[in-house]
Formats: C-alpha cells, sequence, structure tokens
C-alpha cells in the first residue's frame, strides 16, 4: 500500500530535475501522472533547457514503476495549451487530485538579456497561475485536492542579483506565495489545500550548468550569501519530493497556507 494508491498528479515541467523526481516519487507511493514541459528553449535562458528525449526518460521511469503515465509538450505561458493538456491527461489516466507547479526558469547570467524578465514571470508565476486555474474546476468538482506551488529561497529572501533575470526570478517567486495565500483560502471550501516549498540550490540541470556556475563566481559576495546553514553545497531533488509527498498525502491532511523550506537553514541564516 502506497500514500497515493488511486491518486493522480498533474505535474509542471515533469521532464526532468525536481519535476522528474515529483513524478518518479509520486509514481513510487501509488499516483499515476499526467507530465507536461515545454521541452524547448526559451531564447532569454542561456543553459540547456529540456528536450523532449528528457520528457520520454520520465515516462520511461514511471512505467517502469507499473504506473500509468500521460506526457505531453505544452509551454506553461499558454493558457489554452495548458488546459488542453490537463483535460487529455485526465481523460486517459482519470480525476486529478494532486497538482504541482513546478515548471520555472532561471534566465540569469553575466550578459543581461531585456527579454530575461518577462519570460522568467511569465513562466515562473503566469505559468503557475495558468497551472492551477486548468485545474480549479476540476478539483471544486470532486470537493477535494491538493496543490503545491514551488518557491524558492528566493521566495522569502532578497537574492538573485540586480539583472532583469535575476530579479525577475526573485519577484515572481515571492508572487507565488501570495498565489499560495489566496487560493489556500478561496478553495478551502472545496477541501483543496494549497502550500508553497522553497528549495535551496537543488542539483539539478537548472543550477548545474556553466552559465550558472560563471553568474556565482562573478560575484564572491553572492556566492557567500547562497551557502546554506548546514554544510551541504546543494539538495538533492528528491529531498524536494519527499516534502511534496507530505503535503499532497494524508500526512498532511490539514496542512494549508504553509510556506514549506527545504533548504538546509539557508533562509534561518537571513
Amino acid at each position: 500500500m502506497g500514500l497515493l494508491d488511486g491518486k493522480v498528479a498533474f505535474i509542471t515541467g515533469a521532464a526532468r530535475g525536481q519535476g522528474r523526481s515529483h513524478a518518479v516519487r509520486l509514481a513510487q507511493e501509488g499516483a499515476d501522472i499526467i507530465a507536461i514541459d515545454i521541452c524547448a528553449q526559451i531564447d532569454s535562458v542561456a543553459y540547456p533547457m529540456s528536450t523532449p528525449d528528457d520528457l520520454a526518460e520520465t515516462v520511461k521511469e514511471v512505467e517502469a514503476l507499473d504506473r500509468r503515465i500521460f506526457a505531453q509538450q505544452a509551454d506553461v505561458r499558454d493558457f489554452d495549451a495548458v488546459k488542453a493538456a490537463f483535460a487529455a491527461g485526465s481523460a486517459e489516466i482519470g480525476p486529478v487530485d494532486i497538482v504541482l507547479a513546478n515548471a520555472g526558469i532561471a534566465p540569469m547570467g553575466l550578459e543581461e538579456d531585456p527579454r530575461a524578465w518577462q519570460d522568467v514571470v511569465d513562466v515562473n508565476m503566469t505559468g503557475v497561475y495558468h497551472t492551477v486555474e486548468a485545474a480549479i474546476p476540476s478539483l471544486k468538482e470532486r470537493n477535494a485536492g491538493a496543490i503545491v506551488l514551488t518557491s524558492s529561497t528566493a521566495g522569502n529572501n532578497g537574492i538573485g542579483g540586480a539583472t532583469g533575470g535575476g530579479l525577475g526570478y526573485t519577484a515572481s517567486k515571492h508572487g507565488v506565495v501570495g498565489l499560495m495565500r489566496s487560493y489556500a483560502n478561496t478553495l478551502a471550501p472545496w477541501n483543496i489545500r494549497v502550500n508553497t516549498v522553497h528549495p535551496t540550490g537543488v542539483n539539478t540541470p537548472m543550477v548545474v550548468n556553466d552559465i550558472m556556475q560563471a553568474f556565482l563566481e562573478s560575484d564572491p559576495q553572492m556566492g557567500q550569501a547562497m551557502a546554506n546553514a548546514l554544510p551541504v553545497g546543494m539538495v538533492e531533488p528528491v529531498d524536494i519530493s519527499n516534502a511534496i509527498l507530505f503535503l499532497v498525502s494524508d500526512l498532511g491532511r490539514y496542512v494549508t497556507g504553509v510556506q514549506l523550506p527545504v533548504d538546509a537553514g539557508f533562509s534561518n541564516k537571513k
């Protein structure tokens, strides 16, 4: 018996990194998965983004656990595309119980890109809004649901640098908290719980790449400011997945409206 037997989870940004980890971890506990990802490059993002092959690997790993998965390329900036993928996945896999608005970008780099601010706000905040709005009618109809929005330590602290991409990242991750708090109140009458997770640096391709490394090394003070309290440089994706598992399962059945840091003590230092 798993903690999520009979449940269906809708996960954005599921092709790799945290999103793939969430899909696999929830599948290990019995959930079936509806997975979407852009699987394409956004021009203002300097590091390589996900590919269709990445999404296919997520499918392979979930199916290896004998769970069902529906996967489709969709851009969270496009509300119609998100709604269509949600509807198609629900028709094939079943009604959704869990929503993980995980898709995000970090267009930080040594070169300023004038498109970065808008792109990161569109993906990291408006994309979260689109994800939740696509799911709300179905969750209300079922009179139950658990939603987790992925924020960041940058959603609790003024970090990220002074570029448009860095400022937009921090602003969007703070904005996600506002969305969570509002949704937690407005959706509570339908037994729908909404929370945020706030990871420190996570060992994923969004963080572990030459572009991000050069960005952090360009400002030693920023590197020091990004240090965790516990003696660990980064956490693993599964550490975030385990926190999400608590929030979306009956273990956290009365937890709503909270900001859950999984940050090795990062925010406690501030």
